[in-house]
């Protein structure tokens, strides 16, 4: 068996590293026997689920025997009017996860290149690889995509760039002036990816959207998702907007009933939550602040952040006080994975949860 798959698979696959996610809650009950336990490692929204998708969810569980519209008619046609765009450039998938992967099977072919900043979202360079395209990762500056850097490292093999804006795992955003240079030098045959999964929780003025460039008609794809400030992150909804020349090429490639009826009818009734959205943003605005003043006093570095995680130094092995905290009942994220050893990536929660975290840190940092 090991011979035929060494020598039948496709030889992508073994460039692939596998996703890290956040550590389970179940998991940490299983392996340390704890039950009461806080997760601030996945980016959710401590608020939970928008109470309007919970109700369209228990309104129509006993239609799980019928298949799912495979088009998203409705949830297309609420998208398109909430953000003022034509519902035929609307793409939804299951999360903005297979999204990434579609835009790869739509537009890459080996030896093309895609371009991305680094650290940031994982799966840019997982879906680029299954594809056979190369990956050139440009870092960061002080915490920011360079989009300068980026722009340099275009050239004629080059199909797609990745914006990721807030960027995860540091925060951090480019600013509108940034944005537009740096749009009005792309080439127009290169497609301009903005992942968007935590706009909503932007504050600072100067953000822009990659919407405004869908609407001049621009190669340009904005995804967006229901798992973060929505809370539906278990539903597995995510949408994008584009033209819809670059929509229905993506549709060729798309699964038939690849997002569940469940997740459908709760992202249109979490649409039309404001209030919960609101909440969610003025919860996640005081709990920065408060864990800005705590790790002050701590004196540890933090990258100032507009999504709601905060990527901190600890000046200490992440591993260590990772599984120090999860001896506590806290779970968060290490910074190893994304190149900084001694940073953790640390979910904004609850104020009660803050507040565990900070006593449970403060303690680990005496050690």
């Amino acid at each position: 068996m090991g011979d035929f798959i060494k020598n039948k698979a496709r030889p992508e696959i073994f460039t692939l590293k596998p996703y890290v996610a956040g550590k389970p809650i179940e998991e940490v009950k299983r392996e340390l026997g704890l039950n009461d336990i806080i997760k601030l490692a996945s980016n959710e929204n401590p608020l939970g689920s928008s109470p309007k998708a919970i109700e369209a969810v228990e309104n129509n569980v006993r239609n799980m025997h019928l298949y799912p519209d495979s088009n998203c008619f409705y949830l297309k046609e609420r998208l398109a009017s909430f953000n003022d765009m034509d519902a035929a450039g609307i793409l939804v998938g299951n999360g903005s996860d297979e999204l990434l992967k579609l835009l790869a099977e739509t537009f890459l072919n080996r030896g093309d290149q895609i371009v991305y900043a680094q650290p940031s979202f994982s799966e840019y360079g997982f879906v680029a690889r299954i594809m056979g395209a190369e990956c050139i990762e440009v870092s960061l500056s002080n915490f920011t995509h360079d989009l300068e850097a980026i722009l340099n490292s275009i050239n004629d093999k080059t199909k797609m760039v990745i914006i990721c804006n807030p960027n995860n795992p540091t925060g951090t955003i480019v600013s509108a002036s940034e944005i537009e240079s740096f749009m009005s030098k792309v080439p127009d045959d290169v497609l301009v990816v903005f992942d968007e999964a935590y706009c909503e929780y932007v504050e600072r003025e100067d953000f822009i959207s990659g919407l405004k460039y869908v609407q001049a008609g621009r190669n340009v794809v904005v995804l967006r998702t229901f798992s973060k400030i929505y809370g539906l992150a278990a539903l597995r909804v995510g949408y994008g907007i584009t033209t819809p020349a670059i929509a229905q090429a993506v549709e060729k490639v798309t699964e038939p009933f690849n997002v569940n009826m469940l997740a459908q009818v709760a992202a249109l009734a979490a649409l039309d939550d404001t209030e919960h959205v609101q909440k969610s943003r003025e919860v996640n605005s005081l709990g920065k602040k408060y864990l800005y003043s705590e790790f002050d006093k701590l004196g540890l570095y933090y990258v100032p952040t507009d999504a709601n995680f905060i990527f901190v130094d600890v000046a200490k092995n992440c591993q260590e006080v990772f599984k120090a905290l999860l001896q506590m009942g806290i779970i968060i994220r290490t910074g190893d994975i994304f190149g900084y050893p001694n940073f953790i990536r640390v979910t904004v929660g609850t104020a009660a949860e803050n507040e565990r975290f900070i006593q449970g840190l403060t303690q680990v940092l005496a050690l």
